[in-house]
């Protein structure tokens, strides 16, 4: 149980995080108000006593507005949320991770919430040649998508919020390993169902470093900073991730993990040579936080999902990954 019950109204709670984080909040004994379009389904959530779906769209601010009502914490998380989605309608994009961002704002100044926490991305720091990019790194996103991150924490700087709201900012990893809303469009997640299915680890590369955060870490990472005291996150940005790992020794992980000696590791030719690197110390010298699972415990979570057929057609099914799924519902 968390020191103090919250009800936190959460945007995105039926995304892939989302998918993790609301049962685990639950189980605090939080109530939660999950607001999201449901584009892979309720089902992602079970019903709760504490739980109340909403659905909505981010570009209703009226929704939005009723819907954290009575709510003292705010959790930001939905978006278009990785850059070949995002490119796929770049307005659609424009006007979810970005316009959309001001009636976030408030909903949290009409809530006169505690708390907000926002999930930004490690994206915005670009390419980075030094190994420890740190939260005062100066960040250089490279896509919309990551700019538009970005943009949001300078709004969020600048809000004029309620003087009770504490507000934070996460700048994770790529998250990874299996949740009920999965997706199969994220790196180790990837190189994992294609070994599964077609018995081929594919790399692009190989020495491009990657950082990653298993999925429970992820959420670990929030409901540290639901009870963290004010003084200690209020204004601030935490990076969260785990080792920042090589395509290849990502590669060799799941080649191990799986247990398959006859697994082909198969190297393609990439035009992204690029690597990224996020230096996590921060957050575990302030908060205490460290993660504590590594790729393996996501690796094993998607195996062992996969071999109880929780996964229905991984490479071809739109409900894993987020591009096909927009294409499929013609989002707009």
């Amino acid at each position: 149980m968390s020191k103090k019950p919250r009800s936190i109204f959460i945007t995105g709670a039926g995304g892939y995080v989302g998918s993790a984080l609301v049962p685990a909040l639950l189980a605090q004994g939080h109530q939660v108000k999950a607001y999201d379009l449901f584009l892979y389904g309720e089902d992602v959530l079970d019903a709760h006593p504490k739980l109340q779906k909403i659905k909505g769209d981010l570009r209703d601010r009226k929704a939005m507005v009723e819907g954290a009502q009575g709510c003292d914490a705010v959790i930001h998380l939905a978006c278009i949320s990785n850059d070949p989605s995002f490119e796929l309608n770049p307005s659609l994009g424009k006007s979810i991770n970005l316009d959309a961002f001001d009636h976030v704002l408030d909903a949290v100044r009409q809530a006169k919430a505690e708390r907000f926490i926002y999930a930004s991305s490690s994206s915005i720091y670009g390419v980075k040649s030094e190994p420890n990019v740190v939260e005062d790194t100066l960040p250089e996103p490279l896509t919309d998508y990551s700019k538009f991150k970005l943009e949001c924490e300078r709004r969020l700087a600048k809000a004029k919020l309620p003087s009770e709201t504490c507000w934070t900012i996460i700048r994770p990893a790529t998250v990874c390993g299996y949740a009920r809303r999965l997706r199969l469009d994220l790196v180790v997640n990837i190189l994992t169902i294609n070994a599964l299915i077609n018995g081929v680890i594919r790399v692009f590369g190989g020495p491009q470093l990657r950082p990653n955060l298993e999925i429970g870490d992820m959420v670990r990472a929030y409901q540290t900073l639901l009870e963290a005291p004010r003084e200690k996150i209020h204004g601030e940005a935490f990076n969260a991730g785990y080792h920042n790992f090589s395509l290849d020794e990502i590669a060799a992980l799941v080649k191990k993990t799986i247990g398959d000696e006859k697994l082909e590791i198969r190297h393609e030719p990439t035009n992204d040579p690029r690597s990224y690197q996020v230096n996590s110390d921060k957050i575990a010298r302030v908060l205490g936080f460290r993660a504590q699972n590594g790729l393996e415990v996501a690796i094993r979570s998607l195996v062992e999902a996969y071999r109880a057929g929780k996964i229905k057609d991984g490479l071809k099914n739109p409900l894993y990954h987020n591009i096909k799924r927009m294409q499929e519902l013609k989002i707009s």
